[in-house]
């Protein structure tokens, strides 16, 4: 496996006339990681991917795609398969041939209808484009994503508008090409898939990159919280934070504070009421990024 960066972007500026949407944006991702590019509405994803992408120019800075240029479209795009938020398929063809006609386009070489299995679309081979569903739409851009295997696979938004079943079957589908080597970006707006899947993730707000590590880098730069409510005349108890009448505990020692509480309350037999406690998750964090 190569040690060297899939991607690696080094200071990218992005700008709209006068109007700078990314600044010094530095990361890279490694072979065979899944690394999430999150942020707020906004926060300069899209114009960055389109770099990577190699569908935008940048304003400065360098960005590699397997050491090449991403503007080098023989050399790079047919190791790629980007999945865009809407992919504009022809309403008149057909799920098999609008398979068949972007996949050739990719320089890859698969089997239509291994690729139709895989996204759960063979039932809708011969279906027009403009009778499919918005999640069967969703499917079939999926389905010439992953044609042909590429190396690196982007994926914006991904599970938007599929049921469960569907998104499980995608994510099963994505761990297969990660078995195989391929290297996957994703942007999603479903906080607990990147928190679920992601090796590394990088929050990005206003242009800039506020925040990267794994799920449990950054969750632990956040206290977790024990919130309960007690009885009229029970006693103090041994950790204090009230907040509107109940108990609302910020602690980086969610195991040991926790015990010593169940410990008080048993000891002095308090009954606690409504009592939630967990760590940190992902959507804490990316609350805090205004503060960042």
């Amino acid at each position: 496996m190569s040690t060297s960066p899939v991607i690696d972007v080094a200071d990218l500026h992005v700008t709209y006339g006068d109007f700078t949407a990314v600044k010094d944006l530095s990361f890279q991702v490694g072979q065979g990681e899944l690394y999430a590019l999150l942020g707020t509405n906004g926060a300069g994803k899209t114009s960055s991917l389109e770099v990577v992408e190699g569908h935008r120019p940048a304003a400065s800075g360098a960005v590699r795609i397997f050491g090449q240029s991403p503007m080098d479209r023989r050399a790079v795009r047919p190791r790629m398969g980007i999945m865009l938020q809407e992919s504009g398929f022809s309403a008149d063809l057909t799920v098999r041939e609008s398979v068949g006609l972007v996949g050739s386009l990719s320089g890859r070489l698969d089997d239509v209808d291994r690729l139709l299995d895989v996204s759960g679309l063979t039932r809708r081979a011969d279906t027009r484009v403009a009778q499919l569903s918005g999640g069967e739409k969703r499917r079939l851009d999926f389905a010439t994503t992953i044609y042909g295997g590429p190396d690196l696979v982007i994926l914006d938004e991904p599970t938007t508008g599929l049921d469960i079943q569907s998104r499980d079957a995608l994510w099963d589908a994505v761990e297969r090409l990660r078995e195989d080597g391929a290297t996957i970006v994703l942007t999603t707006h479903y906080l607990e898939e990147a928190q679920e899947r992601a090796d590394r993730i990088g929050l990005m707000h206003e242009g800039t990159l506020r925040r990267e590590g794994t799920v449990t880098e950054l969750t632990e730069s956040l206290p977790s919280v024990i919130t309960f409510t007690l009885p009229p005349g029970a006693p103090e108890p041994p950790l204090v934070g009230a907040l509107n009448g109940a108990f609302h505990v910020e602690t980086f020692r969610l195991q040991e504070d926790l015990h010593r509480l169940l410990g008080w309350a048993d000891d002095s037999g308090v009954e606690l009421r409504e009592l939630a406690a967990g760590p940190t998750r992902l959507d804490d964090v990316f609350r805090t990024l205004d503060a960042a």
